[in-house]
Parts: structure tokens; C-alpha cells; sequence
């Protein structure tokens, strides 16, 4: 009954999210971040029920009671995202009644890791994302104009000869910052979970590389729309273009953490 309880609860809910959310650049990360979490749960399962400390019924009560109250209240205004959170919320609390604090304790990164699959409301990611875009487009214009480009901006749109691309558009790379996090994070735990220091400091670099590569992403689509036209920039090499550069800012982050430890180990070689 049990698990027939829990199933009735997640299942239709997250079938929901992955129908309407999977398809995004916002949440394209959330089929691998569902496979890699299983992963490190059935990995540190065994080690984390060895230490379960059960807490009494009512302290596990009232950490549950909440997040059913909040799912009931997205259910019935429609809140997709908020009945996501409800639910991962209501599954911490089920894991904390079945393990207490130690088991969270022992589970917490891929208890952490897994709010990478709850969808963030487009409208939030467009409004803590304008300014960046806005300074985006804004670096791409000046450099194109340092080599001769007729190029101009007014508002959401750039200008370039007799085209015009909105910024919305050429900036909709950086929407795929959340999928990058996830996926850093996630490299980082595995290579550095034990530098607690050196895992943070390459999760800080995630952030300026991935405006450097959607600043990238923004120059070639305004030069192919200047060179090849508005169709051929908007079609095949508009998608291209995002997929190139989300490559390329992984692949970045990659060659920094090769980099960085390379240049640690010399360091410590010389200190021996």
C-alpha cells in the first residue's frame, strides 16, 4: 500500500513534467539527470540504510504534512512546477521518516542533485536572464562594429544591414545554463567529491562560460544572417549553432578541470 501511495502520488505528476517540459532547452538535461540520480542512490543505498535512524512518527508527520498540503494547493490552481516541488519535497520528508537525519546526511548530493528535475517557470528564467542577454548582445554589437559590421540595436531587436534578429532569440542559448549546471555539477561531484573547495570553485566557472559561448552562439548568427540570410540563420544553423556551443562550453569546462589538476600536481610535486 505503501508503494501503490507513493506511485499515485509521483507518477502522474512527473509524467506531466516530462511530456510538457523534456522537449525545452531549459529542462533537456532532466532525462540524464534522472538516470545519473538513480544511479548514485542504488550506489550509496546500501551505505545510507545502514545508518537510518528512524525519527518518531510524529516528527516524520509533521515534516510530510506540509508538502501534501502545498501538492493539494498546485493541484487545484494547475501549478505544475509547484506541485514538482511539493513532491520532491514530500519524498526528502518520506526519506527522512524512513532514515531520519543521518540518511539524509549520507544522500545529500543526490537529494540536491535532483532538483535539477523539477522545471523552473519559463517566465522566472526570462526575467533573471534579460540583463545578461541584454549585455550579451550588446558585447556581440560592439564587436562586430570594431570590424566594420553595419550593426545596431533598439530595444529586443538587432539590426544588422536589412535584417533584424530579436535578442530574445539569438540570446535563447543561455537558457541552456541550467542544463549545463546540472551536468557540471555532476562531473564535479564524481571527479572532486573529496575537494570540497576545488568542486565549488569549478562549479563558479560554469556560469561566465556559459555566457562566453552564448556570446559566441549570438556573433554567428548574426553573421550568418548578414552573409547567408535570415532562412539559413533561423533553419538548420540556428539549432546547430546552440548545440555547437553547448558542446564547446562543456568541452571548456573539461579542459579548465585537465588544466587546473595538471597544474596542482606540479605544484605539489615541486612542494615534495
Amino acid at each position: 500500500m505503501f508503494w501503490l501511495a507513493l506511485a499515485a502520488l509521483v507518477l502522474p505528476t512527473f509524467i506531466q513534467i516530462a511530456i510538457q517540459d523534456w522537449g525545452t532547452d531549459q529542462a533537456a538535461h532532466a532525462p540524464i539527470v534522472l538516470a545519473t540520480a538513480i544511479w548514485i542512490f542504488a550506489r550509496d543505498g546500501a551505505r545510507a540504510r545502514r545508518l537510518a535512524r528512524p525519527p518518531s512518527i510524529a516528527a516524520a508527520l509533521v515534516a510530510l504534512l506540509p508538502w501534501l498540503l502545498l501538492y493539494a494547493a498546485a493541484k487545484i490552481t494547475g501549478l505544475l512546477e509547484v506541485r514538482g516541488l511539493a513532491i520532491y519535497g514530500a519524498l526528502i520528508a518520506i526519506l527522512y521518516g524512513t532514515g531520519g537525519v543521518p540518511v539524509l546526511r549520507s544522500l545529500w548530493f543526490p537529494l540536491l542533485y535532483a532538483i535539477f528535475l523539477i522545471p523552473i517557470p519559463e517566465s522566472v528564467i526570462d526575467t533573471l536572464t534579460q540583463p545578461v542577454k541584454l549585455m550579451i548582445s550588446q558585447a556581440a554589437l560592439a564587436t562586430l562594429s570594431v570590424f566594420g559590421y553595419p550593426v545596431a540595436s533598439s530595444g529586443v531587436s538587432i539590426y544588422i544591414g536589412q535584417f533584424e534578429l530579436l535578442i530574445a532569440a539569438a540570446c535563447a542559448g543561455l537558457n541552456s545554463l541550467i542544463s549545463l549546471t546540472a551536468i557540471g555539477i555532476f562531473y564535479a561531484y564524481l571527479q572532486h567529491r573529496a575537494s570540497w573547495i576545488y568542486t565549488a570553485a569549478l562549479v563558479a566557472v560554469i556560469f561566465p562560460i556559459a555566457i562566453f559561448a552564448n556570446f559566441m552562439r549570438v556573433l554567428t548568427l548574426v553573421l550568418v544572417t548578414y552573409h547567408f540570410g535570415e532562412a539559413t540563420a533561423q533553419d538548420f544553423l540556428h539549432e546547430a549553432a546552440g548545440l555547437f556551443m553547448f558542446a564547446v562550453a562543456l568541452l571548456t569546462i573539461f579542459a579548465i578541470d585537465t588544466a587546473a589538476r595538471a597544474a596542482l600536481r606540479r605544484r605539489s610535486a615541486r612542494h615534495d
